[in-house]
């Protein structure tokens, strides 16, 4: 696991929402914004089977990302891996502002979403501080 800003990541690691946004929505308007954000979030959020997040709904998890399409890019390159998106202006996880006007708040309202221990279905929030047992190779 690597400490953001250290190591030599893909860029992609920076941006890959932004460049799907930039390049693809906006640019050569290839995948329409919808088509897009829900691939972005309620498509994955159903495979992996994380109820209550990856839509805005009545009592989902408000996990929320406001941005500004004409402003987002992502300057990450294989030179300048840690390169953060840019356009994207608030960030909202648990409903706790994490990113407010583009400055880090220093809140850190996320959970780990994985299958529990005993097997249970994926998207099982475990309480802080768990430690799951190492995964049987």
């Amino acid at each position: 696991v690597l400490t953001p800003g250290q190591g030599a990541p893909h860029p992609r690691g920076y941006g890959n929402n932004a460049r799907v946004l930039a390049r693809y929505v906006r640019e050569s308007r290839t995948i329409p914004l919808e088509e897009a954000v829900r691939k972005m979030t309620s498509l994955p959020a159903r495979h992996f089977g994380f109820k209550g997040r990856g839509e805005v709904r009545a009592g989902f998890a408000a996990d929320l990302v406001v941005f500004d399409l004409a402003k987002v890019a992502d300057p990450a390159t294989f030179e300048q891996p840690h390169r953060y998106a840019a356009g994207f202006g608030d960030v909202i996880v648990n409903g706790v502002p994490v990113i407010r006007k583009g400055a880090v708040t220093g809140a850190r309202p996320g959970q780990i979403l994985r299958r529990t221990p005993n097997g249970g279905p994926a998207g099982t929030v475990l309480p802080a501080g768990t430690v799951l047992p190492a995964r049987p190779r």
